[in-house]
Order: structure tokens, then C-alpha cells, then sequence
């Protein structure tokens, strides 16, 4: 980089983006639907879990957080119906309610591979490490407030609107601290 080169600057914005686009590539191919997010995003003051599916995960290292993501019941059903019958299970042996152990299941391995790939890209694109925990889902009726329970000194949250194939609606919630990743060599 030259003197004169202002330098690459990824933020908040940068990692949520990368985050949206790993959920989209995953349960695309998981699904073989068209899975998209909105071009806006919403901040926001604080990460639930709303009802009908909530699954979250904590993630630690170059920085740390939550993600949440909540599903409808109806969001839920489809991305899990065309998860198994891609994966050659008969229709007849699927799960008929979200309520189901193995919506739960499902959603969370889901979920897993989501955060696996994030992981994954932010190891590529900002040169650090994250971990994570095992992702937690969980089917409820009431909504679920969540923190990360580390100190943040500028703590930023924000929401992205999802949409399946048949345009079923579930949410992306991130919370994480300010920072900022700056290119000082190629």
C-alpha cells in the first residue's frame, strides 16, 4: 500500500455482511432454495430470542459476540423440509410440527455450519481467529432477552431480515463490541 492509498477499513457493517451472506450460502446449498436478506439493516438496542425457534451462539477471539437467528414456525418447517428431502429422506418420515426434536436438531446443525463458515471466512478476510460454542436452539412462545456476558465497551447490535424460497421471514441478530479491522499490508 502506498503512503498516498487510503487504507481498507472493515467494520460492524463489514462483519454482519459476511455473516448475512454465510447463512445465505449455507441453507441455500443445505436447501436448494433461493434463501436472501434484506439490503437493510435495522440497530438495534438489544439480542432476544423470539418465538417460534430461537437458536443462538457465542463466538470469542480477534472479537467477540452473539448471533441469534429466530424463526417462524412456518420458516422453520421449510428450511427443514427441504434440508431432509435433499438429504433423501422419504416425506412420509419428516417431522409434522416445529415443536419436533428434530426441527430443533436440524436447525442447530444448520446453524452450526452457518457459524463454521463464518468462522471460516473471518480467518480469510480479516486474518484473525474466532471460536465458538455449540449452537443453542430452543423452541419458545415468549420472547428471550440475551447478552453476551463479557464487558463491552461500545457495544453494537443489529438486525437483518431474512426470506426463504416460498418468502417465509426469520431474523439475524448480531451483537458485538465496535472495531474495526484496518489493511496495513497486502
Amino acid at each position: 500500500m502506498s503512503k498516498h492509498e487510503t487504507p481498507a477499513v472493515f467494520g460492524t457493517e463489514d462483519i454482519l455482511r459476511s455473516l448475512c451472506n454465510s447463512v445465505t450460502k449455507v441453507l441455500t446449498i443445505a436447501t436448494q432454495s433461493n434463501i436472501h436478506y434484506s439490503g437493510m439493516v435495522q440497530r438495534i438496542t438489544k439480542t432476544c430470542l423470539k418465538p417460534d425457534i430461537g437458536c443462538f451462539v457465542l463466538f470469542d477471539g480477534g472479537f467477540s459476540g452473539l448471533v441469534v437467528i429466530n424463526f417462524s414456525a412456518q420458516a422453520a418447517m421449510e428450511l427443514y423440509e427441504s434440508y431432509m428431502l435433499h438429504m433423501g429422506m422419504a416425506k412420509n418420515e419428516l417431522a409434522s410440527s416445529h415443536t419436533a426434536d428434530e426441527v430443533s436438531n436440524v436447525m442447530g446443525e444448520l446453524m452450526n455450519q452457518i457459524v463454521g463458515d463464518f468462522t471460516g471466512t473471518v480467518a480469510r478476510e480479516l486474518q484473525t481467529h474466532i471460536t465458538q460454542n455449540q449452537p443453542k436452539m430452543l423452541v419458545i412462545n415468549k420472547q428471550v432477552m440475551l447478552s453476551v456476558d463479557t464487558n463491552l465497551d461500545q457495544p453494537e447490535a443489529r438486525r437483518v431480515t431474512f426470506f426463504t424460497g416460498r418468502n417465509n421471514i426469520f431474523y439475524l441478530e448480531l451483537a458485538i463490541d465496535r472495531t474495526e479491522f484496518i489493511k496495513l499490508n497486502d
